[in-house]
C-alpha cells in the first residue's frame, strides 16, 4: 500500500518537500549537539529537562489519545468512529515516533540508548516507559497497517487482531500514567510530586489528542474527497470538552492544595510561573496564554452551538492545543526545577538549535504522518461505500 504515498498532487509533494528541508535543518544541527555536546540547548546543571522532554511528555498524550476511539467503536461498536478511528491511530504512530526521537535527542550520545537494551533495570521508570512506548509504537502499526489492507481487499479484519486491539486500550493508558509517574516518583521535586500527576497527565491528552485529530480531520476532508464524518467529528469535540473540564479542576486542585496549605516548596513553583519569583518571570507571558486559551475553549466546547460550528470547533480546538502544550509541554518540566534545592532560580529558554533541531523532530512526525494519512485516505477513497464489518 506504500506506494499509494509516491503519487500525489503538486500541492502534497511540495508539503513534503518541505518538511523534508525541516528535517534537513534539523539533523544539521543536530550534528552539531552530536559534535559539541548539549552544551549548545538552554539546559544547565539546574534545569537539566528542557523543550527536549517537554515535547516528549506532551506527545506521550497524544498518542494515548487514540484509545479514545478505539474503545467505542471496537468495544461498542460505535459505527460512527469507523472512519475517523485509522486517523487516530496513524496518529499515534506519528506521536510515538516523535516521542522516541525526542528521548534520542535528549541522550546527547545516541549510543546510551543502547544500555536500556543491554543493560535492563526494571527498577527504574524509565526502563518500563521506553517498554510501554515501543509496544505501543508495535500495536498501532500492526492494527492500523492489518486492517486498512484488509479494508483495500473488500475483507473484515483477521481475528488475531482483536486480542492486539484489546491489549493496545489498557496500553494506551499505561504509557501516559508510566510518563506521569516518571515525575511523580522524584520526591526532591515539589511540583511534580502529587497523587494526581497521572490523572492529570491523562486528562490532558484526552484533551490535546483529540483536539488535534479533529483539526487533522477537517484538513482531511477539506483537501480531499474522503470525509471522516461529521458525528465522528461531533462525538470527538464532546471528548474534548469533558477532558478539558477535568484537566482544568484537576489543575484548580493543584493550586488549592499548594496555596491553602502554604507550604513554600508547593508554592514557589506556581510563583515562578504566574507571577515570578525573585525577579525571574520569562514563562509568566506564556502561562498567562495558556490559562486565557484554556477558558476560551471551554466557552466555546460547552457551548452546544459554537461546538457544533465546524468554524469555531477548529478555534476551540486550535486553543485546546495550543494552551496544552504551552502547559505540558514547557511550564510542567520548567516549573518543577524552579526553584532549585538551594532555593535558587536558574531560568531557562532553549536556544536557536535546541528550538531547529525541536523543530526538525515535529517535522519528522508530520512526514510519517503525512505518509500514513495519503495511504489511509487513498485506501478510503478507494473503497468508498463499502460496508465492511469488524
Amino acid at each position: 500500500m506504500l506506494d499509494k504515498a509516491l503519487t500525489g498532487s503538486r500541492r502534497y509533494w511540495t508539503w513534503v518537500l518541505f518538511l523534508l528541508a525541516v528535517i534537513g535543518v534539523g539533523f544539521i544541527f543536530y550534528l552539531k549537539q552530536f559534535s559539541y555536546g548539549l552544551g549548545i540547548t538552554g539546559m544547565s546543571r539546574d534545569v537539566s529537562w528542557g523543550l527536549y522532554i517537554g515535547q516528549f511528555t506532551f506527545l506521550v498524550g497524544v498518542a494515548a489519545s487514540a484509545v479514545m476511539l478505539v474503545i467505542p467503536y471496537y468495544l461498542h461498536n460505535y459505527k460512527k468512529f469507523g472512519k475517523i478511528v485509522i486517523l487516530g491511530e496513524f496518529l499515534a504512530v506519528s506521536a510515538v515516533t516523535m516521542c522516541i526521537l525526542f528521548i534520542f535527542v535528549d541522550m546527547g550520545q545516541p549510543t546510551r540508548i543502547m544500555n536500556v537494551i543491554l543493560h535492563p533495570t526494571p527498577n527504574s521508570i524509565m526502563f518500563w516507559d521506553a517498554l510501554v512506548l515501543s509496544g505501543y509504537l508495535f500495536l498501532n502499526i500492526v492494527i492500523g497497517w492489518t486492517t486498512l489492507g484488509a479494508e483495500r481487499k473488500g475483507f473484515p479484519p483477521p481475528a488475531w487482531v482483536k486480542p492486539l486491539i484489546y491489549i493496545s486500550i489498557p496500553w494506551a493508558i499505561s504509557i501516559h500514567t508510566v510518563t506521569a509517574f516518571l515525575y511523580a516518583g522524584l520526591p526532591g521535586r515539589h511540583f511534580w510530586l502529587t497523587a494526581i500527576m497521572a490523572a492529570r497527565f491523562l486528562a490532558s491528552a484526552f484533551a490535546g489528542g483529540p483536539a488535534l485529530l479533529i483539526l487533522l480531520a477537517l484538513i482531511v476532508r477539506k483537501l480531499t474527497k474522503f470525509d471522516p464524518g461529521k458525528e465522528a467529528i461531533q462525538s470527538v469535540s464532546k471528548i474534548v470538552a469533558y477532558a478539558m473540564v477535568a484537566n482544568v479542576f484537576f489543575m484548580g486542585l493543584e493550586l488549592f492544595t499548594a496555596f491553602y496549605s502554604n507550604i513554600p516548596g508547593e508554592m514557589h513553583p506556581f510563583d515562578y510561573l504566574y507571577v515570578g519569583l525573585d525577579g525571574h518571570a520569562k514563562l509568566v507571558p506564556l502561562m498567562w496564554l495558556s490559562s486565557i486559551l484554556a477558558v476560551v475553549s471551554l466557552v466555546l466546547l460547552i457551548y452546544p452551538g459554537t461546538r457544533r460550528m465546524e468554524k469555531t470547533l477548529a478555534v476551540a480546538c486550535a486553543t485546546v492545543f495550543i494552551s496544552l502544550w504551552i502547559d505540558k509541554g514547557f511550564g510542567l518540566i520548567i516549573g518543577g526545577f524552579i526553584p532549585n534545592p538551594f532555593d535558587r532560580v536558574t531560568e531557562y529558554w532553549p536556544t536557536m538549535p535546541e528550538t531547529l533541531i525541536t523543530l526538525g523532530v515535529w517535522a519528522t512526525g508530520f512526514l510519517v504522518l503525512t505518509i500514513l494519512y495519503k495511504v489511509a485516505v487513498s485506501v478510503r477513497e478507494d473503497t468508498a461505500g463499502i460496508e465492511i464489518e469488524h
